[in-house]
């Protein structure tokens, strides 16, 4: 690779997101916080930048906003692949993988056993051990652990359920071209029994992948607790490719029952736009939660990308980054309940000195450039109160005109993401693209909290209840930060821009 060639592929490469240093990524795996430290394990091609030989790769961080690149944790070989799944940390031994006083971190993963196996087309469960914090693994040597001779049973994600008179593991994985999720117990996470299943239900217009199942109080009240199951799935998205959907219910230990379905069986594709979405954007995928968090927080990291296109997104020798973390609330909203998402971390060590702020002001039809708030990784704060205009917001990484635009049109109800405009587009027939979410207004205002990185932005709307990631690519001169109103006027009541270094 030439100079120019790396100067030029390093202009995507993220300041706020993680990314492998040289390699593929896709779904985050084994998410724990273990001994002050937070682990993010991914799958990984270790040999290349396209997905292939997967691998679990592994990066740490304390602060969930700067990470550092590990060794390859568990690595394929010549009769399994390494998929998907998650990281317990074994603290009395149950599954015997322990040492004297040293407790294992136990990772529960999907080997895709390949030609020549002694399973060959079989996806399923296996395990593997750590005694040195995760960041060296044994394969257990009585691999897989739970099989149900499936070419399709995968991505485990196993918790520590407790029903008041003792506690055992549970898993939830998927039968994924069932759309089924799958729930199992055991006492050693050695030997599985099946407690029920669950699906199909809402979206099912691809594979279901990546379950998680967690509790949380509603609206911060520990006395008011709601079990949430996760559902990841591609394609069937809300505004097509990969997407990832929730469900939220009660769990007994044996059977979630959800009181969010809309649709039994295979999706109404008429009833999309009605499903709970974790994020409406493209490019928010796998999303898993971690293990032991400090304060029963929730935190969750997606893959930001899309099956459509990933293999084509012009970075090079790194492809794909991974979402911000994201702390996860339940709360209650126009009658119901809904997961309510806010980046993780403290952001202000990271702001440089004096953000922009522009007072209230009224945008009329057009484009105007905000003179001083141009930037390449930065935070947006803005407020809109609608006047007349069909359509308002702002146009960020542009060039005085064109841009990516986040907009709201008031009278549809609708937050927008345009990026037809937003730089290198042109890699794939399906990247450019107008993307959409339902929106209500709040006593007459829109807020939006925008992260702006060099190859993406996250738009966190109303307070995190409506979220929309987009991977973008502008020019590296594209700095601009305008707004816009279309065909009338709107306010703006505040906006601050805090740039990052």
């Amino acid at each position: 690779m030439t100079a120019a060639t790396a100067t030029t592929a390093e202009t995507f490469r993220p300041a706020l997101h993680y990314a492998a240093r040289n390699t593929w990524l896709n779904d985050p795996n084994g998410l724990i916080f273990h001994d002050g430290v937070y682990h993010l394990y991914y799958q990984n091609n270790p040999l290349g930048n396209v997905w292939g030989n997967m691998s679990w790769g592994h990066a740490t961080s304390t602060d969930l906003l700067t990470w550092t690149e590990h060794a390859v944790a568990i690595a394929c070989d010549e009769n399994e692949d390494i998929f998907s799944g998650s990281i317990v940390y074994d603290r009395a031994n149950t599954s015997g993988f322990g040492t004297g006083s040293v407790a294992p971190l136990v990772a529960i993963y999907t080997s895709a056993f390949k030609p020549g196996s002694g399973h060959e087309g079989v996806q399923a469960q296996s395990l593997a051990y750590s005694l040195d914090g995760g960041y060296t693994w044994t394969k257990h040597a009585g691999n897989p652990v739970l099989s149900r001779s499936s070419a399709e049973f995968r991505d485990p994600k196993v918790i520590r359920y407790d029903d008041g008179e003792g506690s055992y593991w549970v898993m939830v994985a998927v039968e994924a071209t069932d759309f089924q999720v799958v729930l199992y117990k055991s006492d050693d996470l050695t030997n599985w029994e099946l407690l029920s299943t669950f699906g199909p239900a809402n979206a099912t217009g691809g594979v279901w992948e990546c379950p998680d199942l967690f509790q949380l109080p509603v609206d911060g009240d520990p006395e008011n607790l709601k079990w949430v199951l996760t559902v990841n799935l591609n394609p069937g998205g809300p505004n097509t490719g990969s997407a990832g959907q929730y469900f939220i219910g009660d769990f007994d230990g044996t059977t979630f029952t959800s009181a969010s379905t809309i649709t039994e069986g295979l999706q109404d594709p008429d009833r999309l736009g009605e499903y709970q979405w974790l994020d409406w954007g493209r490019d928010y995928y796998a999303a898993v939660s971690f293990s032991d968090a400090p304060d029963n927080r929730r935190l969750m990291i997606a893959w930001m990308n899309n099956w459509e296109y990933a293999n084509q997104i012009p970075t090079t020798p790194w492809r794909s980054p991974m979402s911000l973390a994201r702390e996860i609330s339940l709360q209650t909203g126009d009658g119901n309940l809904l997961l309510v998402q806010q980046p993780a971390g403290d952001w202000a060590a990271l702001a440089t000195p004096q953000p922009f702020s522009l007072p209230e002001t009224t945008i009329p039809h057009g484009v105007r450039v905000l003179a001083g708030a141009a930037g390449t990784v930065q935070r947006i704060d803005v407020t809109f109160t609608p006047g007349s205009a069909e359509e308002f917001g702002l146009i960020l990484r542009g060039d005085g005109v064109t841009g990516t635009r986040v907009g709201i049109r008031p009278g549809e109800g609708t937050l927008l993401v345009d990026r037809r405009e937003s730089g290198k587009t042109d890699f794939h027939e399906s990247f450019p693209s107008i993307d959409t979410a339902p929106i209500r207004d709040n006593a007459g205002s829109y807020q939006l909290t925008l992260y702006v990185d060099r190859c993406s932005v996250e738009v966190f709307a109303q307070g995190g209840r409506v979220t929309m990631t987009e991977l973008i690519f502008p020019a590296e001169t594209s700095t601009d930060l305008a707004v816009y109103a279309v065909s009338g006027t709107a306010t703006i009541n505040n906006l601050q821009v805090t740039q990052f270094a």
